[in-house]
């Protein structure tokens, strides 16, 4: 019990059960996006009880459909990451209702499980206005906008969902800097520039690979403009894994709200050296919420998604290194709830 994630088990199960005490379920639907975005799942509490559902690979409790109950008065949003679905952030979503919370996540266009077919800096141009979108949509809901008070929403994303965060936490990227940095550092960062289209095997053709990846990226991403987005209505931020290379560092030294971090030891899809950890020098006033040593870049995936379904290439970014214990990842969750919380249910 001496572990660091572990020193604060107790507080949060008594803060679960004391929320438990409150609704019996995670109530599951689904909401209509506005205009051509895809639609956005809500997980809440709920009177009903949960009962097993199935989502594609994924078994889950949940309580779909059932009626909502009263919780804290607060909605934070969850961001995917490249190729996510609702249900890789279940846990998340379940710990966050725990609290009190209502969640909703917006299905970003292109770049999710139905459609990959334009992630990386064009699906980080759109994300951060679907996040406000899926806030509209939840407070057009007649079942929800009763229970909730939206001038102080969280926000919450993973990987591409990060950079999400980072962006609505006041940070300014480009992609033209995405460009100078896979230009510089493409061998050292490759699955971040290129993603799961190729890998580099140490082989005679990986001179072939960076050269094409920089060629085709030069080609398309030499946009210098600045990209930013300003919800008011968003309060508290975090960011876990967040893809951030592109992003201009000295911007988030004092985000423009709270921001909490959760970081990964061995992350082998975002080397943290070129991206977690230059947010973590930069924001002296960042919290981390949880740094995990020997964690990879799907740690957050909660639950993971099966081996059965990824390929190689994916399993091998996405995979637990050998030596990582999921055990710890309720704790980070209750951690993430708890950072929640404090920035969004006291004060003024």
């Amino acid at each position: 019990m001496n572990h660091p994630l572990k020193t604060s088990l107790l507080a949060g199960l008594l803060a679960s059960l004391l929320s438990a005490a409150a609704h019996a379920g995670t109530g599951l639907t689904e909401l209509p996006g506005q205009g051509s975005d895809g639609p956005v799942t809500v997980y809440y509490p709920s009177d009903a009880d949960d009962v097993p559902v199935s989502r594609g690979p994924f078994r889950l409790r949940l309580a779909p459909g059932g009626a909502p109950a009263r919780g804290n008065g607060r909605l934070v949003v969850i961001s995917h990451g490249s190729g996510g679905a609702p249900w890789v952030h279940a846990d998340l979503a379940r710990a966050l209702v725990q609290a009190g919370f209502v969640v909703a996540m917006p299905e970003h266009h292109a770049d999710n499980y139905k459609n990959t077919r334009n992630p990386g800096p064009d699906s980080w141009k759109l994300r951060p206005a679907e996040v406000s979108r899926a806030i509209d949509a939840v407070a057009r809901d007649p079942r929800f906008a009763p229970l909730l008070a939206l001038d102080k929403v969280g926000m919450y994303g993973m990987s591409a969902g990060g950079h999400t965060a980072l962006s609505l936490a006041g940070g300014r990227w480009s992609p033209a800097r995405f460009k100078a940095h896979c230009e510089a550092h493409i061998a050292d960062d490759f699955p971040a520039c290129v993603g799961l289209f190729t890998r580099l095997t140490g082989g005679l053709l990986d001179g072939v690979k960076k050269a094409a990846a920089v060629g085709v990226i030069g080609h398309r991403f030499d946009d210098a403009t600045w990209y930013t987005h300003h919800d008011p209505r968003v309060a508290a931020v975090v960011a876990g894994v967040p893809a951030a290379a592109d992003f201009d560092a000295a911007s988030l030294a004092t985000p423009r709200v709270p921001l909490g971090l959760v970081t990964a030891g061995r992350d082998r899809w975002l080397t943290p050296r070129f991206h977690s950890d230059r947010i973590v020098q930069a924001c002296t006033p960042c919290e981390r919420i949880a740094h995990l040593p020997d964690a990879g870049h799907g740690a957050l995936l909660s639950p993971p998604v099966p081996p059965e379904v990824m390929g190689a290439l994916e399993t091998d970014l996405l995979g637990d290194p050998p030596g990582f214990d999921r055990a710890v990842l309720p704790e980070v969750d209750r951690r993430i709830a708890a950072f929640f919380r404090t920035h969004l249910t006291t004060g003024p």
